[in-house]
């Protein structure tokens, strides 16, 4: 059998609600330690006296009594564990772990036991319920009943609120009241908070940011008591988690919060931090109302009966002795600026984080504290809306996710450094390492410097985008995208249109022997029009099936081969789930091993230049030879222009060059069928059979009334 044992998923009842921890046996103490608050319990070997193994609402549990008369109660064991725990605590405590029955017969009628913080209500011999003392917040007595009510925990779905003993009278002859005796019991354990006598000190008129106000704070020996204008708290000190002592930013403040479980209430709003507010300057003398004797023998040399300094340090100082607990304070972190906290906002207000030994508080509003075993990762993300700041994410265990933004780009390098050396995950690691190393990289300045995440949102980009074309490829035979070539494709498909457009408008100039009535300037305009409706419809259908296949890219190389990889790593993906994985291991890939595909990619992209010069010399791709043949055609169609000035055409180029070409356009609708008539006449005999119908929308310019005349 090993030293310690240790069981997950322990539970602890806490006021009627479950909060599950980890408990291990050690040679030298029982540790159990919340996963809730962290709080932890340690159980010296030595003090251990009973053990009793039951079984409960949850599975089995273990009931520990000290000799001092504490009793722990820890549930959600299975009942294969009590053979083990049986022999590590005869091996190693010298205690016996015995069984014992709980009564489930439901009767209401027993004997009430008190056994140090527990009280309990046997029938025959065997518990049927237990009442923890410290849950009882109020005690009242009545005619033979004694009513006992409880505090609330918020955590907890259903609460019980009070129970009532039925006390029968007593045949005794001591002559006290067994009610009374019974409430006293009660009282001796309960957490019932009652300002009998004197408190050790005041402290008048402390800012409080959380509640918000002037609260004087009154020390009593077992609470703290606020009495503010308008409310007023008393705190025991059992529910103080944590002190911190914090500096604030302009290193004339300093922060004492206190953590609370459970909170303190104000109607529907829960208190867990009290955050007082104090100046480094103002000093206080301190006197405890108690004698000196009391002092020494209450506080063991922690505190003096008359004391004077910082008004923080003496308030420190006097709830550290009374809680018992020790401070914290921020460890070796520095910011940018020299100080122990970052300036950062958290939801609507803006704030400080401070990284701790063992965690990060936010102070003010609201107050967040995260110990470091409770965060599951962390995150370096850019900022929503400018490249000088940057945001912390951190994400706990339980699926929380807080976020601290606005955070200076100075302060980059230092919190890293921090959370790496806190051995923290960080969830986008691959980015940060390649980042870790430039000190410079957030440093204040206007001129064009090196920015990390906008070089992080390009490569993000572009391996966007390479997912993007892996989805085209997989349907158009895993070809890759290739800008350069995929815009000398659209070039020489637009070429070809417009040459196919004007050679047939040039062939109707030439049947037309120089008289021609067509304007030569709405030519180029009208086979514009008519190039840029088909150009997105013919782009796949002119594609040549012999023509070379692209050549892949990097990525779509590294894709192809590990496919099968992902698929069997990863049964049942889908394909657009497969991209995404594929994109999230490319990013993960070393720079080697990319540069690796990289040289693949310019091999196969110099293998496909050699193939398609060859296919061009075989005569593949004819729509350069058509591009050629249009422009020789274009140019004899213009020198017959030139030539042909004794015709009609000729006189119409003197007349428009003379008034400088802005002939007024008439459509078809305002031609009158007399002037027209024998116009339309010969144009229809110059039109050559076989020509296309979009030469229709090619209209000639009516002759004027003189001509027509003439005619």
């Amino acid at each position: 059998m090993g030293d310690t044992l240790e069981f997950n998923e322990i539970y602890q009842e806490v006021k009627g609600s479950w909060n599950d921890g980890r408990l291990r046996f050690s040679k030298q103490n029982v540790v159990y330690k919340s996963s809730k608050t962290g709080k932890v319990d340690s159980i010296a070997v030595g003090d251990l006296s009973q053990a009793q193994w039951r079984r409960v609402c949850l599975g089995h549990g273990i009931k520990l009594q000290t000799s001092t008369g504490h009793i722990y109660k820890y549930d959600g064991f299975r009942d294969s564990d009590f053979e083990k725990i049986s022999e590590y605590f005869k091996a190693n405590y010298k205690v016996e772990l015995v069984e014992k029955d709980m009564c489930v017969k439901g009767w209401n009628w027993g004997t009430a036991k008190f056994s140090g913080p527990l009280l309990s209500f046997d029938i025959n011999d065997s518990p049927a319920f237990e009442v923890p003392l410290s849950s009882v917040s109020q005690c009242a007595t009545g005619k033979n009943e004694v009513t006992l009510e409880f505090h609330q925990n918020d955590d907890a779905e259903v609460s019980l609120m009070e129970v009532r003993f039925y006390v029968p009278p007593s045949t005794g002859d001591e002559g006290t009241d067994p009610v009374e005796a019974f409430a006293q019991n009660v009282l001796s354990k309960a957490d019932v908070i009652q300002a009998t006598g004197d408190a050790v000190c005041i402290f008048k008129e402390l800012q409080c940011l959380t509640p918000r106000g002037r609260y004087d704070i009154r020390i009593y020996p077992t609470f703290l008591h606020l009495h503010g204008k308008t409310f007023d708290y008393k705190i025991p000190y059992t529910t103080v988690l944590r002190l911190f002592l914090l500096p604030h930013k302009d290193q004339r403040q300093m922060f004492f919060v206190i953590s609370l479980d459970p909170p303190i209430k104000q109607g529907q709003t829960r208190y867990h931090f009290l955050i007082l507010l104090f100046s480094k300057e103002e000093d206080i003398t301190l006197t405890l109302n108690m004698s000196e004797e009391d002092v020494e023998k209450r506080f063991e040399g922690k505190l003096n009966k008359n004391m004077s300094g910082s008004l923080y340090e003496m308030v420190s100082r006097v709830m550290k002795a009374l809680v018992n607990r020790k401070i914290t304070v921020p460890g070796n972190f520095q910011g940018h600026s020299g100080a122990q906290c970052i300036t950062c906002s958290y939801k609507a207000s803006s704030g400080l984080l401070y990284p701790l030994e063992r965690g990060f508080i936010y102070v003010h509003k609201p107050p967040v504290h995260l110990r470091f075993d409770e965060i599951s990762c962390v995150n370096f993300a850019r900022g929503t809306t400018t490249t000088r700041s940057f945001d912390f994410e951190i994400e706990t265990k339980q699926g929380n996710q807080y976020t601290f933004s606005s955070i200076e780009r100075e302060e980059y390098g230092k919190l890293f450094d921090f959370v790496n050396a806190k051995k923290l995950n960080i969830k986008n690691r691959g980015f940060k390492e390649g980042m870790k190393g430039n000190d410079n990289m957030y440093s204040d300045s206007d001129d064009d410097q090196h920015d990390a995440y906008l070089e992080r949102m390009k490569q993000e980009g572009k391996i966007r985008e390479e997912a993007n074309d892996s989805d085209d490829s997989e349907g158009e035979s895993d070809e890759s995208f290739n800008p350069g070539e995929e815009d000398d494709d659209i070039a020489e498909e637009y070429d070809s249109n417009a040459s196919a457009s004007d050679s047939s408008a040039d062939d109707v100039d030439d049947s037309d022997d120089g008289g021609s009535r067509k304007k030569p300037a709405k030519k180029p305009r009208i086979s514009e029009k008519k190039e840029k409706k088909p150009r997105s419809k013919k782009e796949k259908k002119v594609k040549d099936a012999g023509a070379p296949k692209r050549p892949m890219s990097a990525y779509m190389l590294w894709l192809n081969s590990s496919r099968e990889r992902i698929k069997a790593d990863n049964p049942g993906i889908s394909i657009t789930e497969i991209s995404k994985k594929a994109g999230e291991m490319w990013k993960q890939l070393s720079k080697d091993r990319k540069e690796e595909w990289d040289q693949k990619a310019e091999e196969a992209k110099k293998q496909y230049e050699v193939a398609m010069k060859e296919y061009r010399e075989r005569g593949g791709g004819s729509s350069a030879p058509a591009k050629k043949e249009t422009k020789k055609k274009r140019g004899k169609s213009d020198e017959k222009k030139k030539k042909g000035g004794g015709g009609r055409g000729g006189e119409r180029e003197k007349e428009r060059e003379r008034t400088g070409g802005n002939d007024s356009f008439k459509s078809r609708e305002f031609i009158s069928d007399s002037e027209s008539s024998s116009d339309s006449a010969r144009g229809n005999s110059s039109k050559p059979k076989g020509s296309d119908d979009d030469e229709e929308e090619v209209i000639s310019t009516p002759p004027s009334s003189e001509e027509s005349g003439s005619d």
